[in-house]
């Protein structure tokens, strides 16, 4: 019989160190969701359970504004985003290799590899100057900005599902005197269909959740619900905060499931 090959999992120690990793992980997040039922008017002490707190937070029309003008935001960044992310992976993928290519997918994914806090200062002045100049402070920064930021969120699935899409379908289609773009339609846009709506589905989940380029793009009463929340805890913290971050928390994962279900692979 031949011998087992090696396995991180045999390592001693190893099954400890999983267990201790997901306890540091998912404990505090279990935490949050258990104390969010807490009808008591404190964060940390367990009074009775209640949904006192969701009825607040429910009735609360600031939460309410907060959380519309999210929707709005990460609705519209992540349709931008999607968009011109499809275009990218169209141009970085269905195409003969060329000079520059590694360069173009490098400053396609930057916001990745640059400290946010950085991308947040850098969009300030630029929208800062555009301001003084025409007067506008609507949503339209936070839009764009947003829109920016997601782009190689959205990418990067869709890149994967293309180059994991096999291309004799596109060439039949060629072979039979399609146009590029009826090919495109009918052809690679379905196939194509799965790894976009995972695209857009973190793209809006990433612009759901940030807070760093809200703040400091961000007008007079434009918060958002992350910024909202940030708020709240440095005036007065209650249960409040906890229930509203786990209904965030459970949009967050139901989307990431949706995600993990579109890109999974299928034999």
């Amino acid at each position: 019989m031949a011998k087992p090959g090696f396995t991180v999992a045999h390592l001693p120690g190893f099954a400890t160190i999983a267990v201790g990793v997901f306890v540091c992980l998912y404990l505090p997040i279990i935490t949050l969701v258990v104390y969010s039922f807490n009808g008591g008017s404190s964060i940390a002490v367990w009074q009775e359970f209640s949904f006192r707190w969701y009825s607040v937070a429910w009735g609360n029309e600031a939460v309410k504004d907060a959380t519309v003008r999210s929707l709005v935001i990460a609705l519209s960044a992540s349709a931008i985003a999607t968009v011109l992310a499809t275009f990218a992976a169209l141009g970085t993928t269905r195409r003969a290799p060329y000079r520059g290519q590694t360069f173009i997918y490098v400053m396609i994914n930057q916001p990745l590899m640059v400290p946010e806090i950085v991308t947040a200062v850098a969009l300030l002045i630029i929208f800062a100057s555009i301001k003084v100049a025409t007067g506008y402070h609507g949503l339209g920064y936070l839009i764009a900005a947003h829109s920016a930021f997601c782009i190689p969120f959205a990418y990067l699935p869709i890149r994967a599902r293309l180059e994991g899409m096999d291309t004799v379908m596109e060439t039949a289609a060629a072979d039979l005197y399609a146009s590029a773009w009826q090919t495109f339609r009918y052809v690679t846009l379905p196939l194509l269909a799965p790894g976009i709506a995972a695209g857009a589905m973190l793209a809006f989940v990433i612009s759901l959740d940030d807070v760093v380029i809200t703040e400091f793009v961000k007008s007079g009463g434009q918060d958002t619900l992350p910024t909202y929340m940030l708020g709240q805890l440095r005036r007065a913290v209650t249960p409040e905060v906890n229930a509203i971050s786990s209904a965030l928390l459970a949009l967050t994962v139901a989307l990431l499931t949706a995600f993990f279900l579109l890109t999974r692979k299928r034999d």
